[in-house]
C-alpha cells in the first residue's frame, strides 16, 4: 500500500523517500515554505559549501555523535539542488545517483570490470587520473587546467591547478626552489606595502599564498587541512589567554599586547607539558 504524502513525511523510518517528499513539500509553490520557494542554485550553493566544511569539522574533532547530523545536512543540500533541477526539467535525484554510480563503476574497472586488482595505491591513482583525463577529453576539455572547479576554496583550487600543471612537467623539481620562491614573494609583498597601492598588494599576497600552497603540495600536506589546524590552535590558545585573564578579573580588552603575548607563551608551554 502506497503511503500518502502526510504519512511519508511523518514516518520516522521513511529514509530517502521521506527526505525527498519533505523537500518537494517545502518547494510546493502553493503550500510550501516561502523561504525555500524563493531559493535558486546560486543562493543555496554557499550553504552547500558550508555544510561540507561542517562535516569536515566534525570529523576533525572526532565528534562522531554530531557526524550523522552533519552528513544529513550535506545530503539535504544535494536533495535541494536536485529538487530545483527537477522543477526546471533538467534532471532528477535518481539521475544524480545514477550518474555517480556510472562514474564509480567506470573509474574502478579493477573492482567492477575485468582488470587486475593487484596494483598499488600509487598505480591506482595514476589509472584514476588517466580515466579522468579521458572523461575531460570526452567533454571537449582539452586544456590541462580545464575542469578545475572555479567555486572550490582558493587554497584547494591552487593545489589542484598545480597538480594538473605538474603532470605535464610544469613544476619545481626540488623543494628548495619552492622555499626560495616563498622568500622572493615575501620580499615582493614588503616592497608592495611600501611603494604600491592596495590592488598590487593584494596581487603580491595572492602570489605568496599560491607558492605556500605549492610548498604544502610538495610536502604532501593538504593546505586547507593545515590551515584548519592552525585556526583551531589559534582559537584554543587565545581562549586560554581569556581564561587566564578572567582568573585575575580582566578581559582581553583590559589587557595589552605584552601581557597577552606572555600569556600566549604560557599556553604554548602548558600544551607542550601536556604532551
Amino acid at each position: 500500500m502506497t503511503k500518502s504524502s502526510d504519512q511519508l513525511v511523518h514516518d520516522p523510518n521513511g529514509g530517502m523517500d521521506r527526505l525527498r517528499e519533505i523537500m518537494r513539500r517545502l518547494r510546493d509553490p502553493k503550500t510550501g515554505c516561502p523561504w525555500d520557494i524563493e531559493q535558486d542554485f546560486s543562493t543555496i550553493a554557499p550553504y552547500t559549501i558550508e555544510e561540507a566544511y561542517e562535516v569536515a569539522d566534525a570529523i576533525e574533532r572526532e565528534a562522531w555523535d554530531e557526524l550523522k547530523g552533519e552528513l544529513g545536512d550535506l545530503l539535504f543540500q544535494s536533495v535541494f539542488h536536485a529538487q530545483m533541477a527537477e522543477e526546471k526539467g533538467l534532471f532528477s535525484f535518481n539521475d544524480v545517483a545514477d550518474t555517480m554510480s556510472d562514474k564509480m563503476v567506470a573509474r574502478h574497472p579493477h573492482v567492477f570490470g575485468d582488470e587486475n586488482r593487484d596494483k598499488s595505491a600509487e598505480q591506482q591513482t595514476r589509472d584514476w587520473e588517466t580515466i579522468k583525463a579521458a572523461e575531460r577529453a570526452a567533454k571537449a576539455q582539452q586544456g590541462v587546467l580545464d575542469g578545475v572547479a572555479i567555486g572550490l576554496p582558493a587554497l584547494l583550487r591552487a593545489v589542484k591547478l598545480q597538480k594538473r600543471a605538474a603532470r605535464v612537467g610544469f613544476d619545481w623539481p626540488e623543494i628548495g626552489m619552492v622555499l626560495d620562491k616563498i622568500i622572493e614573494e615575501a620580499r615582493e609583498v614588503a616592497e608592495a606595502r611600501d611603494t604600491l597601492g592596495q590592488d598590487e598588494i593584494r596581487e603580491e599576497i595572492g602570489d605568496l599564498l599560491f607558492v605556500v600552497a605549492n610548498l604544502a603540495r610538495h610536502l604532501d600536506v593538504e593546505p586547507e587541512e593545515a590551515l584548519r589546524h592552525a585556526n583551531a590552535k589559534f582559537e584554543r590558545r587565545f581562549k586560554g589567554i581569556e581564561r587566564r585573564l578572567a582568573a585575575v578579573g580582566k578581559t582581553a580588552e583590559q589587557s595589552d599586547l605584552n601581557e597577552m603575548d606572555a600569556l600566549w607563551e604560557a599556553e604554548k608551554a602548558a600544551e607542550r607539558a601536556a604532551k
